[in-house]
C-alpha cells in the first residue's frame, strides 16, 4: 500500500532518534523527543455544519459558551462538561462535529506545515510516520517502534503533512513528522484531539502567533489527556 501516493520507506533508521528520546508515560515527552527548548499544543477545531461546508469552531469559544475556562491545559471534556461530547453528542448550534481524534485536519495541517517549513533547512525532505494500528491501513514494509506503537515511514516535502495517508473514504494524517535536519517534530497521538509541536523558541513563537491556528504554549513535562485539565470541573 502507498501512503499519499508514496511507498513506505524500507529503512526506518531515520526515526531511531525519536524512538530513543521519547519517555513513554511522561506526558508530552512520551509523544515527542524532549530535546528542544520550546513546545506548543495545536488544538483540533470542532465543526459547525453549514450546508455542505464545515465551519471551524475554536475551543476558546466553546469554553466561553459553556462558562468554563480556556487555558493551556484545557481538555475537550473539561470545557464541554461531558466525555460524551468526544464522540456521541454535540452542542448544536454551537458545534456539531467534535474535534478529530488522532487526526490533524487538513485545514490545520496546511498552515502548520507552512510555518514549520520556514524553520528547517530541509523542507523538501521530511519523514512522516503512520501508525500501523488503523484497521484500514496495511503495508508489508518495516515499522519504527516508538514506545508501545509502531509506524511506517514515508518520505516527502513538508506539505505532505496535509495529505491523506489512508484510502478514501477514510481520512488520516501522519501520526509523527519531522524534517531530515531534525529542526522540529510534530505528534498527533491516536488518542488525543490536539497536536503537539517541539522546536526552537523562534519556531514555536511563530506557531503560537499564527492566527490560522488555535495554539497554546506547552512543556515537555506537562500531562496529556483529560486528567491534565485541573482547572475545569471533571467531565461527567
Amino acid at each position: 500500500m502507498q501512503f499519499a501516493g508514496r511507498d513506505p520507506e524500507a529503512d526506518v533508521s531515520p526515526g531511531r532518534w525519536v524512538a530513543d528520546a521519547v519517555r513513554p508515560g511522561l506526558g508530552v515527552a512520551g509523544l515527542l523527543p524532549p530535546l528542544f527548548p520550546a513546545a506548543a499544543r495545536v488544538l483540533h477545531p470542532a465543526a459547525q455544519y453549514d450546508g455542505d461546508d464545515d465551519v471551524d469552531v475554536r475551543w476558546a469559544d466553546v469554553a466561553a459558551a459553556n462558562g468554563t475556562v480556556a487555558h493551556p491545559l484545557m481538555e475537550w471534556g473539561g470545557i464541554t462538561g461531558s466525555l460524551d461530547f468526544y464522540e456521541e453528542a454535540d452542542q448544536s448550534p454551537l458545534w456539531e462535529g467534535a474535534p478529530a481524534r488522532g487526526h490533524l485536519p487538513e485545514q490545520v495541517a496546511g498552515p502548520l506545515a507552512e510555518v514549520l517549513a520556514r524553520h528547517t533547512g530541509t523542507p523538501q525532505d521530511c519523514l512522516f510516520a503512520v501508525w500501523d494500528g488503523f484497521g484500514y491501513i496495511s503495508a508489508p514494509q518495516p515499522r519504527l517502534t516508538v514506545g508501545a506503537r509502531s509506524f511506517w515511514l514515508v518520505r516527502g516535502p513538508v506539505g505532505l503533512a496535509a495529505a491523506n495517508m489512508a484510502v478514501e473514504p477514510w481520512d488520516q494524517s501522519a501520526s509523527l513528522w519531522w524534517p531530515a535536519d531534525r529542526a522540529w517534530c510534530v505528534a498527533t497521538d491516536v488518542e488525543l484531539v490536539s497536536t503537539y509541536v517541539v522546536g526552537s523558541a523562534a519556531c514555536i513563537a511563530e506557531v503560537l502567533a499564527d492566527p490560522r491556528l488555535e495554539a497554546v504554549p506547552a512543556t515537555a513535562t506537562q500531562p496529556v489527556g483529560d486528567d491534565a485539565d485541573t482547572v475545569n470541573p471533571p467531565p461527567d
